[in-house]
């Protein structure tokens, strides 16, 4: 759930992306820290924010401990909190093209830069699940848009979810 703009919106996670660090040549931390990535080497908890392609916001989730580099992309939610405002910030009506794919879901929840480094519980945080979750439903294949260690199956997203990316 984000809180930006004076605005509230969010939704239940359906699709992540597992980067294990400086031993994973597409993580952003492979190289080491850099100004950019520095986020990515704090404490689990903290938010690691990016832009693809110089355009789309993607928001991370820190889960390593200090110094290591992990994170978590999100890159689909099904969106249940705050649709009116989603569809305002994505100039979007369709609730599945809201937030499918990792930039719908920074821009449909408003993230910027200005997030990054930040720790969950501010303005960006996470709840668990209402319900308990079925593991057969959870499926697991390889990373998506990466063509380092893209044979990895480090994405999961919820079967037949329709707001998988």
């Amino acid at each position: 759930m984000s809180h930006t703009g004076g605005q509230t919106t969010g939704g239940r996670i359906v699709e992540v992306e597992a980067y294990h660090g400086t031993e994973d040549p597409a993580s952003h931390a492979f190289r080491g820290s850099t100004l950019r990535t520095a986020p990515m080497f704090l404490a689990g908890g903290t938010v690691y924010v990016y832009l693809s392609y110089g355009l789309h916001t993607c928001v991370n989730l820190v889960t390593g401990p200090v110094g290591n580099g992990q994170a978590v992309l999100i890159r689909a939610l099904e969106p249940t909190i705050g649709l009116e405002v989603m569809a305002q910030r994505r100039n979007q009506t369709d609730p599945r093209l809201l937030t499918r794919g990792p930039g719908r879901v920074g821009q449909a929840l408003g993230i910027t830069r200005n997030l990054s480094g930040s720790q969950l519980g501010g303005m960006l945080e996470l709840r668990p699940p209402t319900t308990a979750l079925d593991p057969a439903q959870i499926v697991r294949g390889p990373r998506v848009g990466t063509t380092k260690a893209a044979d990895n199956p480090w994405r999961f997203w919820l079967r037949d979810n329709r707001f998988v990316s």
